[in-house]
């Protein structure tokens, strides 16, 4: 990343600014070309650290997502990032208030969702849906579908098939569509649809979303929040005292 702030973890460049900064930047990097927006979080981290070479472009573009970087970044630099930029929060902000993007296209979640989704960005956030896909059989036909996305010319795909398989899923076909930016966002459209509900403010303010997912998902979410997060702490402590890392 040039001219920005950022933050270095396990290989990859995590942007560490607030979401105003956020907004410009990927306006300005858009204004020269297609780009990817990724939002960090100790799933993706850990799952990807191996390929962190391929999501150090100048051309993608990763926020930081939830208190486990909050807590890594104080571990290696002495610093939290300086803003939590995670996709429900930021996504909504970024496309109402990017001077470059308008028409979006949604795609994942099961059956229905992203329908619901669209109707619900419309009538709250005032955005403007082009088209929708599930996650599921509407995925069958990858050919179809990419020419189902250019044919309604969105500024915007957003990739909701879960971390890190909407990132691989970005970066395999990215040349093939004609999106100025791609973002993967994870359950954002099970949220917005009112599919999953979403912890409430006071949960949120406390850091403690989640908990709250956790407590709602368990058999989902029990490994990813205590196994695989005290593996993925471990791992950074690894790699920090390796000398890898390096504070810009």
């Amino acid at each position: 990343m040039t001219n920005i702030k950022s933050k270095r973890i396990l290989g990859f460049e995590i942007f560490d600014g607030r979401k105003e900064q956020l907004v410009t930047h990927l306006d300005d990097t858009l204004r020269h070309g297609q780009a990817c927006l990724f939002y960090a979080n100790s799933n993706l981290l850990q799952h990807c650290h191996g390929e962190a070479q391929d999501y150090v472009k100048p051309d993608i573009v990763i926020a930081n997502d939830g208190i486990a970087l909050d807590a890594v970044a104080m571990a290696l630099s002495g610093s939290r990032f300086t803003e939590n930029l995670n996709g429900t929060d930021f996504t909504p902000y970024f496309l109402q208030h990017s001077q470059v993007c308008r028409r979006t296209f949604l795609l994942g979640g099961r059956p229905g969702v992203a329908a619901a989704a669209a109707e619900a960005f419309t009538t709250r956030f005032g955005l403007q849906i082009v088209g929708h896909a599930n996650g599921f059989d509407d995925m069958a036909d990858l050919p179809g579908l990419l020419a189902r996305i250019n044919a309604v010319a969105p500024d915007v795909v957003l990739v909701a098939l879960g971390n890190p398989r909407q990132e691989a899923w970005i970066l395999a076909n990215r040349q093939s569509l004609d999106a100025k930016l791609l973002v993967g966002v994870g359950a954002l459209l099970d949220f917005v649809s009112g599919s999953v509900k979403r912890a409430p403010d006071w949960v949120q303010r406390l850091h403690l979303e989640w908990l709250y997912r956790l407590c709602g998902e368990p058999k989902r979410l029990l490994r990813r929040y205590t196994v695989e997060m005290a593996l993925f702490f471990i791992l950074c402590l690894r790699w920090r005292f390796s000398n890898a890392y390096r504070v810009d």
